[in-house]
Formats: C-alpha cells, structure tokens, sequence
C-alpha cells in the first residue's frame, strides 16, 4: 500500500524519503534476506524481526544517527536506507553516511535520487555542514553513487572498519553544503 506524500520528509519524481518504523520490519528484513548476493561482502543489514529492532530502535532513539527509507512513491515499497550515523553538531556539523539499496531496486536510480533527498534535508533542516561517506575500494557501485551525487575523494584509510571479518581499507568521499548551492 503506498505511503501517503505526508508520511515523507522529502520526495522526488520517483522516490520519498521517511523515517525507520518498527511497522517496517517485516519487509525491510524480507528485503535484506534477497538481497545478500548483492550486499555481500559491503554490508549486512539486519534481516530478522530482533535485528531490525534492535538496529531501528538506534536509529528511532539515539540523537547521533538518523535513519531513512528510500521508498517506491507508486506503491510506497521500500528501495533500500540511507543512514547518518556519528552525527556531531557544533563546529563540525557533521555525519556519516551508510547506504544499501534491495535487489528489487538495485541500478534504477532510485538510491541516487533518494541520496540526494536525504543530502539536501541534512543541509537544510538538519543543519549540517559536511557528510562523509567510506567506501571499500572495490565496491564499485557505492563509488559511484558517492561520485555521481558529487561527493569528492578525499582520502584512503587502511584498515579503517572491522567488516565480515577483517579490518577493511576504505576511500573517505564527502560533501558540503557549498559544493551543493543554496538549501
């Protein structure tokens, strides 16, 4: 059943963005569990009920992560998330970005559309300055949605993040809210 536009935050030609729910579990974890081919060996959403309330709780209570869907606006399914964890206000105005688009959604654009919905709400109502996004070298498809949403490489880090097993390397792409014009 599609969502209604006033449950989104901000939507564009194809895609709203809205707030995790504890409702979203059955389908989010659904979502995950098809898409462990293409998310392996990047990330691991949760994909059981208890994951997914422990993992949304985080993100519902914890006032330094913020965390949304990327919704279908034709029938309101969810695309795939778009996190901002280790959001730090005062001089540094900063988060960091998390992603993962489903299978069902993968290389529609729908994950670049809703990158730069949720881009321009960090700029604009919650007043960020900066975002950050890590990378695993190889992870070509996040590189290039990084890239074509205009973030810049910025740095490698060795070692940077414990992932699947291992301590990975990962390139540091980030925005501001200059390189973007006006909010």
């Amino acid at each position: 059943m599609p969502h209604p536009a006033s449950r989104y935050l901000a939507e564009g030609p194809h895609v709203g963005i809205r707030h995790f729910t504890h409702a979203d579990s059955a389908e989010f974890t659904a979502r995950a569990r098809q898409s462990k081919e293409l998310h392996h060996p990047w990330l691991f959403p949760p994909d059981s009920s208890s994951a997914y309330s422990a993992y949304a709780q985080r993100l519902i209570e914890d006032p330094a992560r913020a965390g949304f869907l990327v919704c279908e606006k034709d029938d309101g399914s969810v695309a795939g998330f778009i996190n901002i964890n280790n959001i730090v206000h005062g001089a540094f105005q900063c988060g960091v970005l998390g992603y993962g688009a489903f299978a069902h959604a993968a290389g529609r654009g729908l994950m670049r559309e809703g990158l730069g919905l949720v881009v321009r709400h960090a700029f604009g109502p919650m007043r960020l300055h900066r975002l950050e996004i890590n990378v695993q070298p190889a992870n070509a498809a996040s590189i290039a949605l990084a890239r074509g949403c205009g973030f810049r490489l910025e740095g490698f880090s060795p070692d940077m993040l414990f992932i699947d097993g291992a301590w990975r390397d990962h390139e540091r792409w980030a925005l501001t809210r200059e390189m973007c014009g006006p909010h």
